[in-house]
């Protein structure tokens, strides 16, 4: 999964309750390199790219080795309260997306006192986009953000939409849009009222965090933002759309957009149209990672420009 001239280490930093731990893989000879920080997507997504709930892609350890290959340093890290960092809080689902993003920040700053470079580039994978969006609220000491199936809406409208196309009971969907519409008000909802097919996803013990996720509007944050962006969409993606990586651009036109063809939401290229394939690569870490990702994001980083 990594270059043979690069050179990987566990790499922890303090957090709330324990450490914060990741991967750093350095290319070698490349002092003063660009490093990239790979945020994780939603859920328990692990450092690598995978979850308990079926993705075992192994996405971002293969976009690390794809970097390094083209002498990108990078660092991907587990979310407080899992693997890696299960000890950096005693429960996993009492977080917020500031709290990640502050996380975000702690890892800028050791990455930059263990790499001696200037800055460092946040790439934020689907709900992780979100966080580098927040995170980069505060720039110091960010190069630059690379939003890779970033939602463009704000996710409790995604949510809907999702829940729409896979619920197919529309009494079921009447429930969940309830839900997330007080959830969306910062109110909390009686799960156990719910269809037992809704529960799982509105529990109590998630409530506070979905309050939070739903609270930000994305393109919102990135209309605030003056460094290099960019914004890069795969059409295959099952579960964010062009719709969003176009209302990202549209709320800061200065950001690079790249619609890549046949990529799909865990960056690998699928035959068009083929949700069976498109569904399998979620559980296939032998499928390469798409190398037009790989470039695209090496070229981004190490484009020249006026400081």
């Amino acid at each position: 999964m990594s270059s043979a001239a690069a050179a990987e280490s566990e790499f922890s930093i303090p957090g709330p309750e324990g450490p914060l731990s990741g991967t750093l893989l350095q290319p070698s000879n490349t002092l003063g390199a660009p490093v990239v920080l790979i945020i994780p997507g939603s859920g328990p997504t692990d450092r690598d790219g995978n979850s308990p709930l079926g993705v075992r892609a192994s996405s971002y350890a293969l976009l690390a080795g794809g970097l390094a290959d083209l002498g990108i340093a990078s660092l991907r890290a587990d979310k407080r309260g899992l693997g890696g960092s299960a000890r950096a809080i005693a429960d996993p689902n009492a977080v917020t997306i500031a709290d990640y993003a502050s996380d975000t920040k702690a890892w800028v700053a050791a990455i930059r006192t263990e790499t001696a470079a200037d800055c460092v580039w946040l790439a934020g994978h689907s709900e992780g986009a979100l966080i580098a969006l927040v995170a980069a609220q505060d720039p110091r000491n960010i190069c630059g953000l690379i939003l890779l199936a970033g939602p463009g809406r704000p996710l409790g409208t995604i949510l809907r939409e999702q829940l729409a196309a896979g619920l197919g009971d529309q009494g079921l969907v009447e429930q969940a849009n309830k839900a997330i519409a007080a959830l969306e008000k910062g109110q909390r909802v009686d799960a156990t009222t719910l269809d037992s097919a809704l529960s799982p996803l509105f529990t109590a013990s998630l409530q506070d965090f979905l309050i939070s996720l739903f609270s930000y509007d994305p393109a919102a944050l990135l209309a605030e933002l003056d460094m290099p962006l960019l914004i890069l969409q795969g059409r295959e993606d099952l579960q964010i759309t062009e719709v969003d990586a176009e209302r990202l651009h549209n709320a800061n036109p200065d950001a690079e957009l790249l619609l890549l063809q046949t990529v799909n939401h865990m960056l690998k290229s699928v035959t068009p149209g083929d949700r069976r394939e498109n569904l399998e690569s979620y559980g296939d870490p032998h499928r390469p990672i798409s190398n037009r990702v790989v470039r695209a994001i090496h070229d981004f980083v190490s484009k020249p420009r006026r400081h």
